[in-house]
């Protein structure tokens, strides 16, 4: 520890992951409905998922996952928060990305759901909802929390806050 102290924790090595918020030009935000075992309920979410793929950067991840769960594809893709999601007991951080200029995958190159994946919906609601929806306890999850406020506070600064995709950590 810092200050010379020793503690004996248990905790979680993650790979780090990515997440999207896809906002397309009515100003919409894409984001899934999950089914999440460890809480028991369907969580509203971002786009996101692991970056687990050997020699994948970031935006990369980021636009892959976007194809898988969301089926779009972002013209331009810009850094919008980077947040460690539970630092007491997990390395985990993931970076928030901003997609915008989304067209369609085509249908004969989207992902075939599986899993924990097949069943998710994919639901476009305008940001101020979203943000209502965060400060009123109905959207909980940490990278959809960061990411939707995040969004909606670049958006009112005309974009001036995003880094490039590539910006580090």
């Amino acid at each position: 520890m810092p200050g010379g102290g020793v503690a004996d924790r248990d905790y979680v090595r993650h790979v780090g992951s990515v997440g999207v918020v896809a906002l397309d030009e009515r100003g919409q935000v894409v984001l899934i409905r999950q089914y999440r075992h460890p809480v028991g309920r369907i969580m509203w979410e971002l786009p996101a998922g692991l970056v687990d793929v050997a020699g994948e950067d970031l935006a990369a991840a980021a636009g892959r996952e976007l194809a898988e769960e969301a089926d779009l594809l972002a013209g331009r893709l810009d850094t919008l928060v980077d947040l460690h999601t539970s630092p007491g007991f997990s390395d985990e951080a993931i970076r928030i990305f901003l997609a915008r200029e989304l067209s369609e995958v085509p249908p004969d190159r989207r992902h075939d759901r599986r899993d924990e994946e097949a069943e998710l919906s994919v639901v476009r609601l305008p940001l101020e909802r979203a943000v209502a929806m965060v400060l009123s306890g109905e959207i909980t999850n940490a990278a959809c929390v960061a990411g939707v406020l995040a969004a909606a506070r670049a958006r009112d600064a005309d974009w001036a806050p995003l880094r490039p995709s590539d910006a580090p950590r």
